[in-house]
């Protein structure tokens, strides 16, 4: 159980974030006041509020950061991008949930037959949906996007992007010393500072040696993270001259080292596929790229749905590396085929929440089954209007950005768009095999988005003309994150 620390940091973080948006200019704010929530505030600590969603390290600096943006600096936030299917697809997701509530009234029972007579006995239930859930469900998909929406508005601009890359660098350096504590003593941070462990302890033992989660959900978690910052950092060093390439090539370096430390294949993996179309390829080779792994991460239920993902296959070639590695993949495998087979129940609008979307013992009501893959979990959750919306708004500003591309000259185009487009296309691939969807994917996804529109509709984010004839220009939005400018 979390101890008081941790829920007096969960406490505290509204003012920390009301000191980083006071000193910091807007674009830091929103990222660190993000970024360092989700490093360093406690997991699964929560307060559980009446008739509204659980607030906790996910969504506490997500709603800071845009009540803090709207009512302290008074900056406008769009709730709705510009593009009509992206905006179609925004509202899918945020009151697309009405229909899975409004199927899902009935509980789940789980009975025991007595002896030969037939005299049912009931052991457990799992509770309907009702009215009063619609609100809190509704109020947790708006903050969910509410990342994706400032950086639309805010970290969309080629200095703004800079800044995201930056921070996501800076924050795994730092990062590292943590992390390097526990490959070298195990994972016990999150135990010394905030009183508990929060997942299976035997997960993080791997290869005779400890992989760090320190305040993330899980040890993959720590090492994606590792993997986006590693992108970061090449995408900077790319771009950068002198002795700052020489200083953002050597924190590529480093952090690849920790990456390997990590003992995470499939980040391991992704690193040693991406680093060198980051390093090396054209910008819009890059976005070509990040276009076919989220082409991968869409039409991938539909393919598992109609047998036609050649399980055993992948299976024998992760036993050529590793047995070990097989048999998680096999065991995912084998989850994924129960859940498909449950959410076959309801496959429009979903089982809701509640765990209703699990494999249960028919009478105890024990979990037969573990998602593990944010996919399935959403697919069982909300049906298939859920996994449109929610990865229609993740691969929509890899559309567009690629499509924007294309009608400007190649050098005009942001050399931070495509790294940040691959970062989100690669988190992609990722949640068909972990739940790592995040807010800081939202905030990538939200930042190609916003770069996208800026192109295909110039004067987007102009400021408005003032009312009666006022003084204001219909100026272009052409400043950075520090009012300099970017042409």
């Amino acid at each position: 159980m979390p101890n008081a620390l941790a829920y007096l940091m969960l406490l505290a973080w509204p003012l920390a974030s009301l000191v980083l948006f006071r000193r910091l200019p807007l674009e830091r704010a929103v990222l660190w006041c993000i970024i360092a929530g989700y490093l360093l505030l406690p997991p699964l600590a929560e307060f559980d509020l009446p008739l509204v969603p659980d607030m906790d390290k996910f969504a506490i600096p997500s709603v800071m950061a845009f009540l803090l943006c709207v009512f302290l600096l008074r900056k406008p936030v769009p709730l709705l991008p510009r593009h009509p299917a992206v905006r179609l697809l925004a509202l899918l997701f945020v009151f697309g949930v009405i229909p899975t509530v409004l199927t899902n009234g009935e509980p789940i029972l789980f009975r025991k037959i007595a002896n030969s007579d037939p005299i049912i006995f009931l052991t457990d239930q799992l509770p309907g949906l009702r009215w009063r859930d619609l609100g809190s469900v509704i109020i947790n998909q708006v903050i969910v996007l509410i990342p994706f929406l400032l950086a639309r508005r805010y970290l969309s601009t080629p200095e703004a992007q800079r800044e995201l890359l930056l921070a996501l660098m800076i924050s795994a350096l730092a990062y590292t010393i943590p992390s390097l504590v526990e490959i070298r003593f195990s994972p016990q941070i999150n135990v010394w500072i905030y009183g508990f462990f929060q997942h299976d302890f035997s997960q993080m033992m791997r290869q005779g040696g400890f992989r760090p989660i320190v305040f993330l959900p899980h040890a993959l978690w720590l090492a994606f993270f590792m993997l986006s910052a590693m992108l970061a950092a090449t995408a900077l060093a790319r771009s950068a001259k002198g002795r700052d390439r020489i200083r953002l090539a050597l924190a590529a370096a480093y952090l690849f080292a920790v990456l390997v430390l990590c003992k995470s294949l499939a980040s391991l993996a992704y690193a040693l596929a991406f680093t060198p179309v980051v390093a090396l390829a054209p910008l819009r080779w890059q976005l070509r790229a990040a276009l076919v792994l989220a082409l991968i991460a869409v039409v991938y239920p539909t393919l598992r749905n109609a047998g036609l993902v050649p399980t055993e296959e992948l299976v024998a070639q992760a036993e050529l590396i590793s047995a070990e590695r097989a048999h998680s993949l096999n065991y995912r495998f084998e989850n994924e085929a129960q859940l498909l087979a449950r959410a076959a129940e309801k496959p429009w609008f979903g089982w809701g929440g509640w765990g209703r979307n699990l494999v249960r013992h028919e009478e105890t009501g024990q979990i037969l089954s573990i998602p593990d893959g944010r996919w399935i979990i959403v697919f069982g959750t909300f049906g298939w209007l859920g996994y449109i919306a929610e990865m229609g708004l993740l691969a929509a500003p890899l559309v567009l950005l690629a499509k924007a591309a294309r009608q400007v000259p190649a050098c005009s185009v942001s050399p931070y768009a495509a790294p940040i487009a691959l970062i989100l296309a690669a988190t992609m691939v990722d949640m068909l095999l972990n739940a790592t969807l995040i807010p800081i994917t939202w905030m990538c996804a939200g930042s190609v988005l916003g770069y996208a529109e800026r192109l295909l509709y110039p004067g987007l984010f102009r400021p408005k003309p003032a009312l009666f004839g006022g003084a204001q220009a219909m100026l272009p939005d052409t400043t950075g994150p520090q009012g300099r400018s970017i042409l």
